[in-house]
């Protein structure tokens, strides 16, 4: 077989269109670049959809637990409700009232002369006999009555 070209060809041919046989450069190309371009959406979907776990988390928010469930129920039902939800709920601040309550709980201890978090042990078990708790029970005086001015001393 005779190897010329076809007088209706142009004499030059362009860099994608190869030889029989030969590797199409432009596919491999076209090909790695498709492979890139779907690993670098699919890592910007999964950074957005992991966007209100890693804010609660920065924060170190009380409802950290809650922002993670609502993003793994967005994920796996498809439902963008729960996302939104777990975004507002990263975003808003609640007020820590477990911390204002130690805090208050440890001044009376203080005032008391109690150890701090040594509060809770006195206080009486409800199973205990009655024999152990008259031990440590103290007299209370009986109530005052309050005085009454006799009726010739009344000045009605």
């Amino acid at each position: 077989m005779n190897a010329t070209i076809n007088p209706a060809a142009p004499q030059y041919l362009p860099i994608f269109i190869t030889a029989p046989g030969g590797t199409d450069i432009l596919m491999v190309i076209v090909a790695l670049f498709l492979v890139l371009a779907v690993l670098a959406v699919g890592l910007l979907f999964l950074r957005l959809h992991t966007l209100p776990e890693r804010i609660a988390h920065k924060a170190h928010k009380l409802q950290f637990e809650i922002v993670a469930v609502l993003g793994l129920l967005a994920l796996f039902s498809h439902m963008h409700i729960f996302w939104v939800a777990g975004l507002l709920l990263a975003l808003i601040d609640i007020p820590d009232f477990g911390g204002t309550f130690n805090r208050m709980a440890g001044s009376l201890e203080k005032i008391a002369g109690v150890p701090p978090g040594k509060g809770a042990d006195d206080v009486p078990d409800e199973g205990a006999d009655a024999a152990a708790r008259s031990e440590n029970t103290v007299e209370v005086p009986p109530t005052v009555t309050p005085y009454r001015m006799p009726k010739e001393q009344s000045h009605a």
